[in-house]
């Protein structure tokens, strides 16, 4: 990955999160009236062609403003990101609805996916090993400009019902990261570009002797610029959660 200025990584830093927020190509010129980066409108521009050139931002064919590609947003979640401290009230619901169905694998992670989509309003989805889907909040990616495309929500709606092909996926997050973030522009399939997936194993292991462990992922699918900052630590909080009442 090529090195950054400390300049660069400001302005990246800014673009990305002014695009979380709005959705829209970002111009320079809301970066200067919005940002104190103590530089004029013309370098701003200038940094962000460069930007370009080096692959963290696209220019979309119809917008003077810039967009962070995946390369951009991996940077961006790895070096300039700094996660969020869940609200206590948050862990706290989540933590009695789940240690309320202890032990009880399937009602367990149904419980697990649905606070996933309601925290997050995205899709929560688990696959454990045996091949057994579990899933909330489908309606939830509806309020995401990203699937105002017809054809964009339909292909990731249809992906619960191939499930060889959602796990294709989600097999292809390799790594010894305990966290996995797929972006559709990385993948093949035309109508996923606009798309994120996060997610995460869960394992336990069983106290009856000669029981091998079980698992799977856990975890949500929502637009590419999703709230990594929050995103991922519901998702942690929410697998380890999983682990610990399975062990309970």
């Amino acid at each position: 990955m090529a090195e950054l200025s400390e300049r660069q990584q400001a302005l990246l830093k800014a673009i990305v999160e002014e695009y979380i927020d709005s959705a829209e190509p970002i111009g320079s010129e809301v970066i200067e009236r919005k940002y104190n980066l103590g530089v004029s409108p013309a370098t701003i521009r200038i940094e962000m062609g460069k930007l370009t050139e080096l692959g963290f931002l696209r220019q979309p064919h119809t917008s003077a403003g810039r967009t962070p590609t995946s390369l951009g947003m991996r940077f961006y979640i790895q070096t300039l990101m700094k996660e969020k401290q869940l609200p206590v009230t948050a862990e706290v619901s989540i933590r009695e609805k789940m240690m309320s169905q202890r032990a009880r694998e399937e009602r367990l992670l149904k419980e697990a996916v649905t606070a996933l989509a309601e925290k997050l309003d995205m899709l929560g989805l688990a696959l454990d090993d045996n091949g057994q889907l579990y899933y909330a909040g489908a309606a939830n990616i509806l309020d995401w400009p990203e699937f105002y495309d017809i054809d964009v929500a339909r292909f990731v709606l249809s992906l619960f019902d191939e499930n060889p092909r959602l796990r294709d996926i989600i097999g292809r997050a390799q790594g010894a990261d305990p966290i996995h973030i797929l972006f559709g522009e990385d993948m093949e399939f035309e109508n996923l570009r606009s798309t994120g997936f996060v997610f995460t194993r869960y394992e336990f292991i069983s106290q009856v002797v000669g029981v091998s462990p079980k698992g799977g992922v856990i975890g949500v699918i929502g637009p590419a610029r999703m709230n990594f900052a929050l995103v991922l630590p519901y998702v942690k909080y929410v697998r380890n959660l999983v682990c610990e009442a399975m062990r309970g």
